[in-house]
């Protein structure tokens, strides 16, 4: 296990790296030719590769951590049902509006993301729906279990408020990512909120509902049983990721997309972190309510802390 948890962090500190990377190239590297030209000749091959092959690295590394991640803490049947119906779906409706411009607008994806399937969307794209899809749901759905609502307003609401917190990261990423100075994917027909159609929002919203209701049927019904401290990575991966929306955001001048990103991002993932008890860790099997309170009232801190809640 502790292998597992080594190469968890290795691939997260491989994602938030890129990121970093990314950002510089993209808002100080690329506008700044004279940079370029001064570069070695090893210097330059090294940032040709990085601009061809580092929006998929993001990706691939982000989907690694967070794949391990809910293997580790959730195990096999969790982790795959809702990566298979995260990839599937959001495949389907990518394939979907690329070819006729259904459910998000008419949109073409440029090259910097890797291979498209069928000539069309880059693999990458439906494993960032995965990991920026599970980790969004996770926060959801962990904060909404503390409170005293029925199972039906907990799933329903968890789907929901993902599906929201992944809708956010994309409001405030796309208009600049496809309007950056290397963009990455152009609108056919631009739209009102900043070059990006409302039906996008729409698109992104109904796509997360759809497989995040999937897995959420494949899914055991009983309350997840993790602790805040379990909570760590994915709130890390939502904020890293959306921040660096944000920043991407703001260098392209595009204030209220980042702003709104806070409002209907970041705030909702930082409260529904901060619901979740510290002392709430149990181990084992995914708990019923009754073993839920028991544990936690009968045996509290003498839980394992390293314990994980789900395997």
């Amino acid at each position: 296990m502790k292998k597992l948890v080594i190469l968890e962090r290795s691939f997260l500190a491989g994602h938030i790296a890129s990121m970093f990377f990314g950002l510089a190239g993209l808002l100080f590297v690329i506008p700044n030719t004279e940079f370029i030209v001064s570069l070695s000749p090893i210097g330059q091959k090294v940032f040709a590769w990085s601009m061809v092959g580092g929006g998929a690295a993001y990706m691939v590394l982000g989907t690694a951590a967070v794949a391990i991640y809910a293997y580790r803490v959730f195990g096999f049947k969790a982790w795959f049902t809702f990566m298979v119906s995260a990839i599937t779906i959001s495949l389907s409706s990518e394939l979907l509006g690329t070819s006729t411009g259904f459910p998000f607008g008419h949109y073409r994806y440029l090259s910097g993301l890797g291979y498209k399937i069928a000539g069309l969307v880059p693999f990458t794209i439906p494993l960032s729906w995965f990991y920026l899809g599970f980790v969004a749901y996770l926060l959801a759905r962990s904060g909404l279990e503390q409170l005293n609502i029925s199972k039906g307003l907990r799933l329903g609401g968890a789907i929901a408020f993902g599906s929201i917190l992944l809708t956010s990261w994309d409001f405030v990423l796309d208009p600049a990512m496809s309007q950056a100075n290397l963009p990455f994917w152009i609108w056919e027909q631009p739209g009102g909120f900043f070059g990006m159609p409302y039906q996008n929002f729409f698109g992104w919203l109904g796509t997360g509902i759809v497989f995040m209701t999937v897995a959420t049927l494949l899914w055991e019904k009983n309350p997840l049983s993790l602790s805040r401290s379990q909570l760590i990575f994915p709130l890390i991966v939502y904020l890293g990721n959306l921040g660096f929306a944000l920043v991407m955001s703001v260098g392209a001048g595009f204030w209220i997309p980042a702003f709104l990103g806070i409002l209907v991002g970041a705030i909702p993932a930082i409260v529904f972190f901060s619901m979740v008890k510290s002392q709430s860790q149990i181990s084992g099997k995914w708990a019923t309510e009754d073993e839920q309170e028991f544990i936690v009232t009968e045996v509290g801190m003498k839980s394992n802390p390293d314990s994980l809640a789900v395997k």
